[in-house]
């Protein structure tokens, strides 16, 4: 299987985190997204959005972070990452969706107004846009730190899929100034998975 990644692309990291954790033997190809390859038309074909990751195992092409990890996951039988057992799944099914729809579109405001707009010359944060997706962020950051008062992972005892989908975004947490504070549930789960390895080799470079 190949996988095509960037170290920045935070939806990239699931799968790069989700093959280690999974121990997949994948192959990544990087896309240099600064040089605009990922809108060329060789990269198009694989995927016509024009994002990463995508994955290729044999003729078959995969873009979207979640279907990926889940695909990722069904490859090796009897793993806990991504349970086969009927309502542990759809658990698990359920935080993937949520991450998706709710979590990722939240930080996804904050990141574009203060990290993107200044890396690429893009102009000053828009206050509205600050303030709408604060808020968005915290009314998600409070379900969840809700929720962890009594697992200490996303989907109960033990770490799976949905804890890469939603903790994955959060390696921007200073640049993008998410308002984490008060959050301490998130705060001490996301300190638990920056403790895996996999979390740890997938780190940018310093």
């Amino acid at each position: 299987m190949k996988l095509y990644h960037h170290p920045y692309s935070s939806n990239a990291r699931k799968a790069v985190m989700a093959a280690k954790l999974l121990d997949i033997d994948v192959a990544c190809e990087l896309v240099d997204l600064a040089s605009g390859a990922q809108r060329k038309p060789e990269f198009l074909k694989l995927n016509p959005n024009g994002m990463v990751p995508v994955l290729v195992d044999g003729d078959f092409v995969l873009w979207e972070s979640n279907a990926i990890i889940t695909y990722l996951a069904d490859s090796k039988p009897g793993n806990t990452l991504y349970p086969s057992e009927r309502k542990a799944r759809a658990n698990v099914d359920r935080w993937l969706f949520w991450a998706a729809n709710h979590w990722g579109p939240a930080i996804s405001i904050l990141s574009f107004e203060n990290m993107l707009k200044k890396m690429h010359g893009l102009g000053d944060p828009d206050p509205a846009q600050i303030e709408r997706g604060e808020t968005f962020f915290k009314k998600f950051a409070g379900v969840l730190d809700a929720h962890l008062t009594a697992n200490p992972w996303v989907a109960g005892e033990t770490m799976t899929l949905a804890d890469i989908s939603i903790a994955a975004p959060l390696m921007y947490t200073e640049m993008s100034k998410l308002p984490v504070e008060g959050f301490d549930h998130v705060k001490a789960w996301f300190e638990r998975v920056q403790a895996l390895d996999a979390w740890k080799q997938t780190a940018l470079s310093k």
